[in-house]
This record gives C-alpha cells, structure tokens and sequence, in this order.
C-alpha cells in the first residue's frame, strides 16, 4: 500500500530529477550574446582588432582599445552602413574606392559617407599598423624614401610630433605617399589622403578618444608612446606595394 508518506517522498524525488535535467539542460546550451543575436547589416563590418586589448601596454592602455575598437569603430561601420543603404550600387564598391571619389556619391548622404566611411576606413588602417616594436626603426626602401624626403629617420620623427602636437581639436597626421614622394600631411576629423588622391603609409589618430583615458589632456605623451607602437614591418609593406 502506499502511503501518503510515500508518496510524498517519490514526488519530491522526481521534481529533483526535473530540476536537475532541465538544469543540465540550459548548462549544455549555448548562451546568445546580444552581438551574435543582433549582427548588425550591412555590406561593411567592423573587422576584428587582430590582437589582445592589452597587447599594447604600457603605450596604450587596454580600455582605450575597447572603447575605441569596439564602440567607436563600430558606430562608423554601423552609420555607414545606415547612409549606403540609401544609395544602392555604391556598396558594391570598396571603401578606398568610395572615397577616392566623393564627387560621385550622392549629395544627400555625401557628408555622412565621408565622415562614417572615413571613421571606417582610417581605423581599419590604425589597428594595422600597432605593434609594439621594441625599439626598431624602418628599413629597406621606406627607410631610404624618409632620409631622402627628410634628410634622416630622427628629423621625420621630430616633424611628425610636431605635425601631431599642434592639430587643433580631432583628426589625423599622416606620412602618406603623393606625386612620387613623401610627406606629412593633416586631415581633419575622418578624412583621409585617399581623398585627395594620397596612400597612407603612417598615420596617428589625434582624437581624444584615441589616449584620453591614459594620457587625459597629455597629448605630447600619447604622441611619443605611439612611436613604440609602429607596425614598420606594416608600414614598408604599404610602401613596397605602391613605390
């Protein structure tokens, strides 16, 4: 016969078997994060930063490659994305291509094209060209192009600090290649010289958003780290395909 004790005692074991299952259950299924339940569309993507948050410290810090990567590079990806969406056929093209000819892109969206697009284009430039370099200085053909346009690597690095020291609010230096030589140039807020018919070879972002979180108003710092962080292996790639 079976008691009321009884059955009492099976219930209680069963709804623990329940419990137990349905909590081996949710253990064995993946958990969505709102990035993979809401990929953002679009034919541009942010592409990944290719190396650990912190693999720049002590020069750049850790946070500031987060915030700066994953929020602020991908609200350009996201708004450009938004500003094509209103021109079909032009995301059939690549984002230098689209830049190089500004002219051709709609009036209505041109604006927000060339400061998303820019936003965009520079940074994906940017992420490629930080490494730590323990030291090391450019060789090879770009190392002769800097002594011939700057007379030595030392004086294109004192040029290229100053160029950097005396930007007025945000955009970017740039040691860029232009009618067969090259030079230091400035561009404001996200422009680029793929504007105007250059080839990045260097550039360093100067917005404050870039070294705020370490540097704070310390500009001058943050330019003179950024010179342990050169990729000159990425920069004489760069010059080696166009010089």
């Amino acid at each position: 016969m079976i008691t009321r004790r009884h059955a009492l005692k099976t219930l209680a074991l069963t709804s623990g078997a329940i419990a137990l299952s349905c909590e081996a259950l949710r253990a064995q299924t993946p958990a969505v994060t709102p990035a993979a339940a809401a990929e953002p569309e679009g034919v541009f993507k942010l592409p990944p930063l290719g190396y650990d948050y912190d693999a720049l410290e002590p020069f750049i810090d850790a946070e500031t490659m987060k915030l700066h990567h994953d929020k602020h590079h991908a609200a350009y990806v996201s708004k450009l994305n938004q500003a094509l969406a209103k021109a079909p056929g032009l995301e059939k093209k690549s984002i230098e291509q689209i830049l190089a000819n500004l002219d051709a892109v709609p009036e209505e969206i041109r604006k927000d094209v060339r400061n998303q697009g820019g936003g965009h284009a520079n940074h994906t430039f940017f992420w490629q060209l930080l490494k730590k370099n323990e030291g090391a200085l450019p060789g090879g053909a770009l190392a002769k192009r800097i002594d011939t346009d700057f007379g030595s690597i030392a004086k294109f690095q004192e040029q290229f600090a100053a160029a950097a020291g005396k930007v007025f609010g945000s955009g970017w230096v740039w040691l860029a290649w232009r009618d067969k030589k090259l030079g230091i140039e400035t561009t404001a807020n996200q422009d680029s010289p793929i504007m105007t018919g250059g080839t990045p070879i260097i550039a360093i972002d100067v917005w404050e958003h870039a070294y705020y979180l370490k540097y704070q108003n310390r500009r001058p710092e943050y330019i003179k780290a950024f010179q342990s962080v050169i990729n000159w292996n990425f920069a004489s790639e760069s010059f080696d395909k166009i010089a």
